[in-house]
């Protein structure tokens, strides 16, 4: 926001905002000789700044939303964490998260502008001030294929040039967001493929599509493939991190859920399940201020 914008938005004075700039007393940062307020931090500090007591947050419920992963549900079930799964996607966890309608959200939002994953969604939104992200794991994101890839399909380029009936998760998961951008890397567009009509809800969902012939390819984890035993074209890894507020990430169904993720049966079911990547769990990649 200008200088005007906020001081709109905060309904002072222009002449205000400029004292608060001297005190630095304001997030802003000058660029081309103008102040410029992000929206998020503004938001921040003005929570920052309440006067009396803050309302008591209500306990959200135990529900990890956003999107789904096979490794994330079989966790979730084997540790008696007592956590529920309802995916939905990426963008969805976020909101629902945002909304106190869920006490952890799952996700995997790649970020054109940096290459990187999830912080730059997490950070716009100001909804999130106490947020802390943490890796779950690095999955392999690619084609999944009937058994045997009959159609010879080596890339995404093949998918348009055979015109297969694609089978597709939802816009707003993680994977109908980063298979847009690879297409466009490949100089193709969504309206170059040719996707059947019923959207799956969960990587799992978009690998049985595949197995019973309602599709002839589909976008999702290596896992998924193996699980089904169909064949699977890599075509990129990517992190799943799960996001939470700082207090939450210490309620018990939290720590029951990470706790049991540094055991060895979960290592060994990461193996089993293919294309996971574990080292980094619990690494924290963002720590809101």
């Amino acid at each position: 926001m200008t200088t005007r914008e906020v001081a709109d938005y905060l309904r002072i004075k222009e002449r205000r905002v400029y004292e608060l700039v001297r005190q630095r007393a304001i997030p802003c940062s000058r660029v081309t000789g103008k102040w410029l307020f992000p929206r998020a931090l503004v938001d921040q500090w003005v929570v920052a700044n309440l006067e009396g007591e803050r309302p008591a947050r209500e306990p959200a419920p135990p529900v990890i939303a956003g999107s789904h992963d096979p490794l994330l549900e079989w966790a979730a079930k084997e540790s008696g964490c007592g956590l529920a799964l309802l995916p939905g996607g990426s963008l969805d966890g976020l909101q629902r998260l945002a909304d106190g309608a869920a006490r952890v959200a799952g996700l995997h939002l790649f970020d054109p502008d940096s290459g990187g994953f999830n912080v730059p969604a997490v950070r716009k939104r100001a909804a999130l001030p106490d947020a802390v992200l943490l890796e779950w794991a690095w999955r392999r994101q690619g084609l999944v294929l009937p058994a045997g890839n009959p159609d010879g399909v080596a890339g995404l380029a093949d998918l348009a040039r055979l015109k297969l009936p694609v089978a597709r998760r939802q816009a707003e998961s993680g994977s109908g967001l980063l298979l847009s951008h690879l297409l466009g890397e490949a100089g193709l567009g969504e309206g170059d493929l040719v996707f059947v009509e019923e959207t799956a809800r969960s990587e799992m969902d978009l690998g049985l599509a595949i197995l019973e012939g309602r599709g002839r390819a589909g976008f999702a984890v290596e896992a998924v493939a193996r699980t089904l035993k169909l064949d699977f074209v890599p075509l990129m890894w990517e992190r799943f991190d799960l996001l939470m507020g700082r207090r939450d990430y210490f309620e018990p169904s939290v720590q029951a859920l990470m706790g049991f993720a540094r055991s060895d049966d979960f290592a060994v079911r990461a193996r089993r399940l293919g294309g996971y990547d574990i080292a980094g769990l619990g690494t924290v990649h963002d720590n809101a201020p």
